[in-house]
């Protein structure tokens, strides 16, 4: 593929999946400004690495999903550290108002989505990002076994036995709430 097709195709993946990641990450993090800086570090990565993408392999989608989970991994580690944020404010583009106000309505719009995360902490890791990936992200089960580089009867197993705990942590969360209305 000569250069300009290929930036003409990672021109369509970037703007077909922009919002997807945005949101992927607005779930994640309640600064617009982090926000924005994780979907650009994931556009960077997807962009360096984009002449080894295969489409034969996966969907741009899971393809995506898995450089913004490394993206946010990586960002964690180096939070962790306590390096990040000397990182970020030496690198960082302010962020107009109406770039923040916009991240600020994704957030928020997120936030349903960063209630349904909390309680998804109870689960195994495998489980959910399984159920996050295909319930909150929308990827087809095969998309999200891609993203996560595991087989599709796997990620069958593992929505399987999520959803299942997602339930009784959701009956024992009702039966909770009725029990304190007495």
């Amino acid at each position: 593929m000569r250069d300009h097709e290929a930036l003409a195709a990672f021109e369509r993946i970037y703007r077909a999946n922009v919002g997807a990641i945005t949101r992927y990450f607005a779930r994640r993090c309640v600064d617009p400004q982090l926000v924005a800086d994780l979907t650009a570090d994931t556009f960077v990565r997807a962009i360096t690495s984009f002449p080894t993408f295969d489409s034969s392999r996966g969907t741009a989608a899971s393809w995506l999903y898995g450089i913004a989970r490394k993206t946010f991994s990586a960002h964690c580690e180096q939070s962790a550290r306590g390096t990040e944020l000397v990182r970020r404010v030496g690198g960082r583009r302010e962020l107009s108002r109406d770039e923040l106000a916009e991240l600020e309505e994704r957030i928020d719009a997120e936030q349903r989505g960063r209630l349904l995360l909390e309680r998804l902490e109870t689960l195994p890791d495998v489980e959910r990002e399984a159920i996050e990936l295909v319930h909150l992200d929308g990827l087809a089960p095969k998309e999200a076994a891609e993203a996560l580089g595991v087989p599709k009867g796997a990620m069958r197993t593992r929505l399987y036995r999520a959803m299942t705990r997602m339930r009784e942590v959701v009956r024992d969360e009702v039966e909770v709430q009725a029990n304190e209305q007495v």
